[in-house]
């Protein structure tokens, strides 16, 4: 019977709310907005001429109608989700889905990869950049590369690098203002990574925020309400690169950037080592996959050269 069945979006919309009871949290999950979330949700309300889901407080909970669907929605999801594979598996290439930060796919790891398709030309590489934190249980993607996201015991982590922060500039910034002591952040502008819309990033902004940062060096009377603020790092970095003003900056995510000459720290006492690193992190029915293992490998490889910033 044609229109029976409500819109599949709209069911998996209301399966993330209904287990994470948070339109964020969910929005998150399925890489779209809170807005997006909410109106699939309310469009299978509709449809379904009952309430889902009610406000107790500041909080989310399911009506009777919601509870009824539940368990047998996140069943039906674990099933497309297992189909989806099984169909991946019998596809004739080999194929691998990297989820990666953008600043650390940008800046680290897209320049690198030419080396792994020079020795892996037969395994078809996805990176499906995002700021999105993507589940490995319930999406395609067979590797994610996360950094300050707290360790799933469901998954497989292999510690990629461990990360440290500084402040970055161009040399000719440096040069012009004679920048040697923190003190002189005071009179230098300030370029600011905003992570406000990065709900998982709290770990992440503990360091990257210049407040944060300031108070962990001891360093106080700078006025850190002024300056550019972005919210995509790539476009910090080239701000910094053209010598607008300082930035904070990440070691091994800015390496290359670093070492091409485009950003330099010039305090010598600047360089913090962070409780922060760069993860890998898997599935154990994906790991022994030759196409994931191979790639693993390589980016394993690749990091161990990078060494630290000691």
């Amino acid at each position: 019977m044609s229109g029976w069945l409500p819109s599949l979006n709209a069911l998996r919309a209301f399966e993330s709310v209904s287990r994470l009871l948070s339109y964020r949290a969910a929005a998150e999950e399925l890489n779209v907005t809170p807005g997006a979330v909410k109106h699939l949700v309310a469009k299978l309300e509709a449809s379904l001429g009952a309430p889902l889901l009610q406000r107790k407080g500041h909080s989310l909970e399911l009506t009777a109608q919601g509870v009824a669907g539940k368990s047998d929605l996140a069943l039906a999801m674990w099933h497309f989700s297992e189909a989806v594979k099984a169909m991946r598996r019998h596809h004739p290439n080999k194929r691998v889905i990297v989820s990666v930060e953008a600043s650390l796919a940008s800046l680290w790891l897209s320049p690198k990869l030419e080396q792994f398709w020079a020795r892996h030309p037969d395994i078809d590489l996805l990176i499906d950049v995002s700021q999105q934190i993507k589940s490995l249980e319930r999406s395609d993607v067979d590797i994610a590369i996360r950094y300050g996201v707290a360790r799933d015991p469901g998954l497989i982590a292999t510690r990629l690098f461990d990360d440290f922060v500084f402040p970055a500039c161009s040399p000719g910034l440096a040069a012009d203002a004679r920048l040697t002591d923190l003190r002189q952040l005071r009179d230098t502008p300030l370029i600011h990574w905003d992570m406000s819309q990065m709900a998982w990033a709290r770990e992440t902004r503990r360091w990257f925020s210049w407040d944060s940062w300031l108070q962990h060096m001891g360093i106080e009377g700078i006025d850190t309400t002024k300056g550019k603020r972005f919210s995509d790092y790539g476009l910090a970095v080239q701000a910094a690169a053209s010598g607008q003003g300082v930035m904070l900056a990440g070691w091994p995510a800015m390496q290359e950037t670093l070492e091409a000459g485009l950003l330099l720290c010039p305090f010598a006492n600047g360089v913090v080592e962070t409780d922060l690193g760069f993860d890998l992190v898997t599935r154990a029915d994906v790991e022994d996959r030759p196409e994931v293992l191979a790639f693993k490998n390589w980016i394993v490889e690749a990091a161990a050269e990078v060494g630290d910033w000691r």
